[in-house]
């Protein structure tokens, strides 16, 4: 090898080769500097999640067998039955469902939603208008196979103009119910499409409380999207009688290719498992294929992992806040997910983000991010996620509808170093085209 075929050695000339500027590397390391005592911090919880974690799978003593796969009906799974008791033991719930048959958080929503109401029954959501694509499959929007379709009627409790629980909204609504139709409470903790802040699992623990308190008949489903492993308790652990999430989020620690899961009580799970096979089968169905030793790792790298993307968000809110826009949360509030969000006002600041993001990508970096139409979406939305697993939103992503507020929604990142970049690059889109001035 030549002189001029030396590779630079400095991070300043690795940043060049992808055409972050020292501008932006200089106004950013005040802000990186700030943030060390706090990054010790998010590693403190991932290594306690981490320990409870390999606790979890010696006390179901998961062995080279389990990572085994099976195919066809799937009956005596053991490689499946022994992660979803790790899955249970991790959320201190009685079962779990953890099924590479499930294809996305929506869906895992769905089959809990589906599987645990029926005709007549009244779903509420305590904390306001949920996730865009649960609009659908409740019947909010008009569509085939809804709730709505099946006799199944809804009601929601805005969040308070502070972003706290309406109490005596969710007292209001259960005292006017006097046939006891409300049969399932539904809380969403991550904030979805809106700019209202994450609910902390204490917050979604007191809302619990409070239900069973006026209601122990009704059951508590919380959308746990998004949050695992960023606290060290979970909403399970404060009463919630089913968490749901998708397994190419937090849990999958990046390796799981697909699935979902329901941890919660027996019942619950049981009547998810027979809407997601059939009646009379349940969770005796369902093969594992070969993907067991993706979704076991997967979930061992987990707390890491989710370290990595809250340190993400975290210098994002930082960089944009000192850039003048509004975040959520800012850059010194306490994280409850990963989702960073951030409003610019107009489109130009979503797709110049989504755009800075994608060019950071390993897999399909060469590919610009546009708007376009979604399905479950009602408006077009431009996704950035050069994914090594198609869709995952645990590695390094950005999206967000194109209306007003005109808002990105920030999260993933398998590594804090391709975080750290693909935040970079954002901001050196930003300058390059005129939106910013450093």
């Amino acid at each position: 090898m030549n002189q001029s075929e030396t590779p630079q050695t400095t991070l300043t000339a690795q940043y060049a080769a992808f055409g972050i500027s020292e501008a932006v590397l200089g106004f950013s390391r005040p802000v990186l500097e700030q943030l060390r005592g706090r990054f010790e911090m998010i590693d403190e919880t991932a290594e306690y999640n981490q320990l409870r974690v390999i606790r979890a799978m010696q006390e179901n003593h998961i062995g080279e067998a389990h990572l085994k796969g099976t195919t066809g009906y799937g009956y005596d799974d053991i490689g499946r039955d022994g992660l979803e008791r790790v899955y249970a033991s991790y959320f201190g719930t009685e079962d779990a469902l953890v099924r590479p048959q499930i294809s996305c958080g929506t869906h895992a929503l769905a089959l809990a939603l589906m599987g645990n109401l029926r005709p007549g029954d009244i779903l509420v959501s305590a904390a306001g208008k949920p996730y865009d694509t649960l609009e659908e499959v409740i019947g909010i929007r008009p569509s085939r196979g809804s709730l709505a379709e099946y006799g199944i009627r809804y009601r929601q409790v805005d969040l308070k103009a502070d972003g706290s629980f309406d109490f005596e909204g969710i007292r209001s609504l259960l005292a006017e119910d006097s046939g006891h139709r409300i049969r399932l409470v539904t809380i969403q903790r991550s904030k979805g499409y809106q700019t209202r802040r994450t609910l902390s699992v204490t917050q979604i623990g007191e809302a619990i409380s409070f239900i069973k308190k006026l209601r122990p008949d009704v059951t508590c489903m919380v959308d746990n999207c998004y949050g695992e492993f960023v606290e060290r308790i979970e909403p399970s652990h404060l009463g919630a009688d089913m968490v749901v999430g998708s397994l190419i989020k937090n849990p999958g620690g990046g390796l799981a290719p697909v699935g979902g899961y329901i941890a919660g009580t027996s019942e619950c799970v049981e009547n998810a498992a027979v809407r997601l096979s059939s009646p009379g089968l349940g969770k005796e169905v369902g093969p594992s294929l070969e993907v067991l030793p993706s979704l076991y790792q997967g979930f061992f790298m987990g707390p890491t992992v989710t370290a990595s993307a809250l340190k993400g968000a975290i210098f994002a809110a930082s960089l944009y806040e000192k850039l003048g826009f509004s975040v959520l949360p800012d850059s010194v509030e306490s994280r409850h997910d990963i989702i960073q969000s951030i409003t610019f006002g107009n489109p130009e600041g979503v797709i110049a983000f989504c755009q800075g993001i994608q060019a950071s990508s390993p897999v399909d970096s060469f590919v610009d991010a546009y708007p376009a139409p979604m399905p479950g979406y009602d408006s077009d939305v431009i996704m950035a996620a050069g994914a090594f697993v198609s869709g995952s939103s645990i590695e390094l992503s950005a999206d967000g509808p194109i209306k007003p507020p005109y808002a990105v929604y920030f999260q993933g990142g398998l590594t804090w170093p391709h975080a750290r970049l693909g935040i970079l690059r954002t901001v050196q889109n930003f300058l390059d085209r005129g939106l910013i001035k450093l």
